[in-house]
Formats: structure tokens, C-alpha cells, sequence
């Protein structure tokens, strides 16, 4: 998969993505970053990019013409038909959905705007959608789109070494992921659920869903909400729900 990255950092922006299980991917070449920089457009001296808004008010804005030129050159570098995304506050929230809708596609161009935002007649013209990584506003899209990059690159055929992480991680089944322990010289089995210890993959698959919805019902409600939950989901929450709140005078006894 390609991706396409119109940004005025460039290189600040390829430093985010050599690292981890994503920085192999593109050193193995599953995935490809190309990164344009509109000031290569521009036609002054000062190599300008932005300008006053009409009617007034603080801060600069995008021009069309460089940010024109630049995408016409990364459409013409690749024969491969390419969806062109805005990252912007004003976007659609981005999703674990989302994030496996883009990673079948051949490739993405992802503008990262700056300063107030860029001019709406490019925006109208040419691109494709918007997505927000959040309701917050950023310096710029590049984190955005490296955020992006990040969670579209592990979803993709070979990246992770065991195929299962992804379809196990949080969001993948609209729930949050369940708590996970590991050996530890110093703690050894100490507070570690005993159906872990069992070897028995049955109760281990049966506590991992139950502790999803539990999680999700703690920390997400809203997504518990939204999910498509089967009678024996309900009966696994309603389980998690009552050892909860047994816990809880325990827990007042013991500051």
C-alpha cells in the first residue's frame, strides 16, 4: 500500500514512522510513504504558501494554487487510483472501522494542513473526505496523519507476526481489549486471574470476553451502546456486573 503525505514538514513527519512494527513494514516494502512539500510548488521568491483570508480576521490560510500543483504531482507519481483525505477537527471521527475500510484501498494521499486551515475551494474540488483523530485542535496534520499511517499499516497482510493481534486489539469488535499479565520474576502468579493459569482455552476465551465487556461497561459505556451484544454477552456483563459490585464493600473496608 502507498501513502502519500502533503505536508511543509517533510522530514519531522518520516521520523514518526521508523520505529516499531510499522517501520519494518516500510523497510520490507508493504508499505510505501512518499512525502511532497507544496513550498517545491510555489513560484515566488518566499516560496509563499498561505495568504490573508477574505473577510479578515486572525491568521493565515492554504493557497489553492501551490497545494494544486503539489497534488497533481503525487497523483501522476503513481498509477494507482488514490483517495485524498483531509486531516481536519471539522472531519469524521477516525475508527478502528475506519482505520480497515482505508487499508483496502491501493492508496491514500493525506494533506496536513496548518496555520488556520486551508482554503475551502481545494478542499471542494479535491479532496475526498475529512477525518478527525479527535475533538481537540493540533498545531497541524501531520500527527494526525502519522496517527493514521500507524493504525492502517498494522492492518495490513504481514506487518504483525501473529496475524491474531490485530483482530484481538480494542475497537476491533466495537469493545475495549481485556487486561493481559505476563511472567514476572518479582510478582510471579501473584493477582493473576487463576482461569489464565488453567490451560484451559475454553474458561480463558470465556474470562477474555467477559473482562471486554467489563471494560467496555467501566470505562466506554457509550460503545457498549452501539455493539451488537448476543444473549450470552449480556449474561457474561450481568456476570461482571454482579462480581463488581460484590467487590465493592471489600473494597470500602480496605482504604
Amino acid at each position: 500500500m502507498r501513502f502519500d503525505v502533503i505536508t511543509l514538514f517533510p522530514e519531522s513527519f518520516r521520523q514518526c514512522l521508523q520505529i516499531g512494527v510499522v517501520g519494518r513494514a516500510f523497510e520490507r516494502g508493504l508499505a510505501r510513504l512518499e512525502v511532497w512539500n507544496p513550498r517545491d510548488f510555489t513560484h515566488d521568491n518566499y516560496r509563499r504558501i498561505d495568504e490573508r483570508p477574505f473577510g479578515g480576521g486572525p491568521g493565515m490560510v492554504m493557497m489553492v494554487d501551490p497545494l494544486q500543483e503539489c497534488l497533481q504531482a503525487a497523483r501522476a507519481a503513481d498509477a494507482a487510483p488514490a483517495r485524498v483525505i483531509y486531516l481536519s477537527p471539522q472531519g469524521r471521527p477516525f475508527t478502528q472501522a475506519k482505520a480497515r475500510e482505508l487499508a483496502a484501498l491501493p492508496r491514500l494521499i493525506l494533506l496536513a494542513g496548518r496555520y488556520e486551515g486551508v482554503d475551502q475551494r481545494f478542499l471542494d474540488a479535491q479532496v475526498d473526505e475529512e477525518i478527525s483523530i479527535g475533538d481537540f485542535v493540533l498545531s497541524g496534520g501531520e500527527l494526525p496523519a502519522a496517527t493514521v499511517i500507524d493504525a492502517v499499516v498494522r492492518l495490513l497482510d504481514g506487518v504483525l507476526n501473529d496475524a491474531d493481534s490485530a483482530t484481538q486489539d480494542s475497537f476491533e469488535d466495537g469493545l475495549l481489549d481485556c487486561p493481559h499479565y505476563t511472567r514476572s520474576e518479582s510478582l510471579g502468579t501473584d493477582g493473576v486471574p487463576a482461569e489464565l493459569l488453567s490451560g484451559n482455552h475454553a474458561l480463558i476465551a470465556r474470562w477474555r470476553r467477559k473482562q471486554s465487556l467489563g471494560q467496555t461497561w467501566l470505562k466506554r459505556p457509550d460503545l457498549l451502546a452501539l455493539a451488537e451484544l448476543s444473549k450470552a454477552d449480556l449474561a457474561l456483563l450481568a456476570e461482571f456486573q454482579a462480581e463488581q459490585a460484590a467487590d465493592l464493600p471489600e473494597k470500602a473496608g480496605n482504604p
